[in-house]
């Protein structure tokens, strides 16, 4: 079965009690299907299975295939997972259904790359801040990145990498930047370091 292919089984059995029983006595997560105007399918799925997944960045935002037993095969994102404070435990799945004709919004992980050769770390003497690990994206499913690189190599000491500076695929947007100029936020700066602004201030004094 490939990375972003699912089994799960349909349950009847709903609420709290039953979704602890299902945990506890079976191994296995509770979860829902949702979206596209349809009705929500209750699911269960073997726990390790979905662990195991879970390994795989992309399965996040990739379009997944929920091969349902006792019911209809559904294509469908990841929209939510409940984790247990401190047992590895899974608590609940939320999928939601996608079509092609369909945009969706999902988080997509950044990813820093060459901060080791940062010229700003490496030349300038500065530390690179990270402000977002993360961005919500809007896209037809078939648009979504698994994930957003960024590279540091050029970034020099003093500098800031917005929103509107990310790379996305053609016709992925990011939701934060449709609301406004004043919501692009900084993603990762390179800064001087602490203490070093303050005397450098204070020597041009």
């Amino acid at each position: 079965m490939s990375d972003f292919a699912l089994n799960v089984a349909v349950r009847s059995d709903k609420g709290k009690g039953a979704s602890r029983r299902l945990r506890r006595l079976e191994g296995t997560t509770p979860g829902i299907i949702y979206g596209l105007g349809k009705e929500p399918v209750s699911i269960s799925i073997e726990m390790k299975e979905l662990f195991k997944k879970l390994e795989n960045e992309a399965f996040y935002t990739h379009i997944l295939d929920l091969n349902v037993e006792g019911g209809e095969n559904e294509q469908v994102i990841l929209k939510d997972l409940q984790r247990h404070p401190f047992k590895e435990v899974i608590l609940h799945a939320d999928f939601q259904r996608v079509s092609e004709d369909c945009k969706v919004t999902v988080h997509v992980p950044i990813h820093f790359l060459n901060e080791a050769n940062c010229k700003g770390v490496k030349t300038q003497g500065g530390v690179i801040q990270h402000n977002l690990s993360e961005v919500e994206v809007r896209a037809l499913p078939s648009q979504l990145p698994a994930f957003i690189n960024v590279d540091m190599t050029n970034v020099a000491r003093g500098t800031t990498i917005h929103l509107s500076d990310l790379k996305l695929p053609a016709g992925a947007q990011i939701v934060e930047l449709a609301k406004g100029a004043d919501h692009d936020t900084g993603v990762v700066s390179v800064n001087a370091p602490k203490g070093a602004a303050a005397e450098e201030a204070a020597e041009e004094e």
